[in-house]
């Protein structure tokens, strides 16, 4: 079990170690003296004192700080900590960061952060100050220079609607634990600091924290719900210390969850309840083209932790990318889905939304440090793609919280991906995935509705409990269930459902669409199937189920007791009864699924039939409901001659 025993042993893997003293846990860095620590961690119990303005501490190729005190901070000094970190936007595009470091004070805590704070490194511990601009609106990168562009400095604080995005620009009024867009840059810098990437390659720009590290409990800003509004209450926030996170645990502890950090149990009843427990993560389609909002191309994924022990893997789904209108709301044109990152260790810089259920504060804790490296196998990335089979339990995964992770899974839990095409546009995923210990309503934490359900056309599953439409729906598996799969379409569109990926789920061996209006059941795992449906929100029409009750139901005695025929000469729809099963109704449909007609109250008799002479050619359904309610559906064809 990796734990924290004694500053004493951490420090040895510090690659320069000058003018330190080590008091209680405590590090103090006198001034001209510095940390230098490579590719490592160092941990301290207590505070840390940059005495001087000359006293520095410098993280570099991805090494960390952490610290375990519980309550506030009390770092303080005049030195900096010095903690590289890379965008993933050119000059149109944003990326949502939040600080690790604050203004540098002889003052106990955390401190404000502001953009002045960002250096361009030099070397490895030199740097230089980058041009601030206030009359540019692009970013530009070059050898041994950098540009920021402070005009698209925002932060976003408990608020429900686009136009209460603050600005920012080049003050330093970020509090710790507040996230900030800030845009990319052009162009590229060849300069190597000692890392494995230079400066910036291209749309990949680095970018030098330097203040004093943020610690402690850190309290986040959030709203409950304002009824009628355009958005929920969200509140920009993310990573705010020198080192990863186990995401989870904010997630959980903050939306009415308990968890025992060394078994990894979560149960309900936690004392704070006032987040919905989702991360939201913004993604902009790269590169990006224009400044204009009118031609923004994103959408938010979303990360749950709802796996059945908070030391494993949630699961997230990524963005469905959007068009944006002038006053933020969505144009929808076109375009791919957004990639699919880890989220559950939260990188150093990483900003993320999340959603208030009521009004309070969220909180950060030094509990959930950890020492993870970004990167696909660590399950902790700044917006870098991945696609890998996870098998095995973690190795050792230093961390403040004294969790021995090699005794648990980093498989993600069982699901079901399903992708669904919307009419030739773009694709939605929508993720079903398993958990015995949820229900088949709404869970915090463990259910994510689409931040997008003002999109045009769309499909999500449906919950008793909520009139949301979810996107991840986290379920007990019952081989019997059938999940109510909603379609919305603003016109006449065409939808092309399918399972894209099953992962570690092994208890059904098929997946079925089935339709209730047509009484058929499409094979989804191994194919799309494709449905063309007329403006509306079809709701209580689709299921997804692991059965084909009809393979099944191979004794049923009205499919060998009714006989449908449509005699297209004397343009009637003929069904015969001859066992004079009792017939509570006979409906018919065209294939959009519109009702031409519903005869009830119909006596036991042999034979039936309707005039088809005013139908247009073309499929039709006719469907049979049985007073045992037992149903039979058929196509027919009408071509009138």
């Amino acid at each position: 079990m990796k734990r924290f025993f004694n500053i004493n042993i951490v420090l040895f893997l510090v690659l320069f170690l000058i003018g330190i003293n080590k008091s209680n846990g405590q590090i103090f860095v006198s001034n001209n003296s510095y940390v230098f620590n490579k590719s490592s961690l160092v941990y301290s119990r207590g505070n840390l004192e940059l005495n001087g303005a000359n006293s520095n501490f410098y993280l570099r190729n991805e090494g960390q700080f952490l610290q375990g005190i519980t309550g506030v901070s009390t770092n303080v000094g005049l030195g900096n900590l010095s903690v590289f970190q890379e965008g993933t936007s050119n000059n149109y595009g944003y990326n949502y960061w939040c600080s690790p470091i604050g203004n540098a004070s002889t003052s106990s805590g955390n401190e404000s952060f502001g953009i002045s704070m960002l250096k361009l490194p030099a070397n490895s511990t030199a740097f230089i100050n980058p041009i601030i601009s206030a009359t540019t609106y692009d970013g530009l990168s070059g050898t041994e220079s950098l540009t920021i562009a402070s005009y698209w400095i925002y932060k976003f604080l408990a608020s429900d609607n686009y136009s209460q995005w603050i600005s920012v620009g080049s003050a330093s009024i970020i509090q710790p634990g507040e996230g900030f867009t800030m845009k990319g840059t052009t162009g590229s810098d060849t300069t190597n600091p000692g890392e494995i990437q230079v400066n910036n390659p291209g749309n990949a720009q680095r970018y030098d924290f330097r203040g004093k590290p943020n610690d402690g409990n850190i309290n986040i800003s959030v709203a409950a719900p304002t009824i009628g509004t355009q958005y929920p209450n969200s509140t920009l926030t993310g990573n705010p210390y020198p080192s990863a996170i186990n995401l989870n645990y904010f997630l959980l502890e903050n939306s009415g969850y308990n968890v025992n950090y060394t078994t990894g149990a979560v149960t309900t009843g936690g004392p704070v309840n006032v987040i919905n427990g989702n991360a939201y993560f913004w993604e902009h389609i790269k590169p990006a083209t224009s400044h204009f909002l009118s031609s923004y191309v994103g959408g938010y994924g979303i990360y749950v932790p709802n796996n059945v022990n908070a030391n494993s893997p949630g699961t997230y789904t990524p963005a469905t990318w959007n068009t944006f209108n002038i006053d933020g709301s969505l144009n929808v044109t076109g375009g791919s889905t957004g990639s699919n990152y880890k989220r559950m260790f939260s990188p150093i810089g990483q900003g993320f939304m999340v959603q208030g259920t009521a009004n309070g504060t969220a909180q950060m804790k030094n509990v959930y440090r950890t020492f993870v490296k970004e990167g696909v196998a660590s399950n902790s990335q700044f917006e870098r793609n991945s696609s890998t089979n996870e098998t095995n339990n973690w190795d050792e995964i230093p961390n403040v919280a004294g969790v021995d992770y090699t005794q648990f899974s980093k498989d993600e839990v069982p699901q079901i991906k399903i992708h669904t095409i919307l009419n030739n546009q773009y694709t939605r995923e929508a993720i079903l995935a398993f958990n015995p210990f949820t229900t088949d309503g709404y869970d915090n934490a463990m259910d994510a509705a689409t931040p997008d359900d003002n999109l045009p056309n769309d499909v999500y599953f449906s919950l008793a409990n909520s009139d949301k439409p979810f996107v991840i729906s986290t379920i007990p598996f019952d081989i019997n269930k059938r999940i109510p799969f909603t379609i919305k379409s603003n016109q006449q569109s065409t939808f092309k459902i399918g399972v894209a990926d099953i992962i570690n789920f092994t208890d059904a061996d098929n997946v079925y669409l089935y339709d209730g209006l047509t009484g058929v059941y499409h094979d989804i795992k191994n194919g799309f199937y494709e449905v063309t449906l007329p403006q509306g929100i079809h709701a209580n029409r689709y299921e997804v189920t692991f059965l084909n009750t009809d393979a099944l139901d191979v004794n049923n005695p009205i499919k060998e007791s009714l006989f449908v025929f449509q005699d297209n000469t004397n343009s009637l729809l003929t069904i015969s009864n001859p066992n004079l099963l009792e017939i509570k109704n006979i409906q018919l449909f065209d294939i959009s699924g519109k009702q031409i007609f519903d005869k009830q109250k119909l006596e036991a008799n042999s034979n039936y039939e309707f005039s088809t002479a005013s139908l247009s050619e073309g499929v039709y359904l006719v469907k049979i409901n049985t007073m045992e309610n037992q149903v039979k559906t058929q196509k027919i064809i009408v071509s009138n001659k």
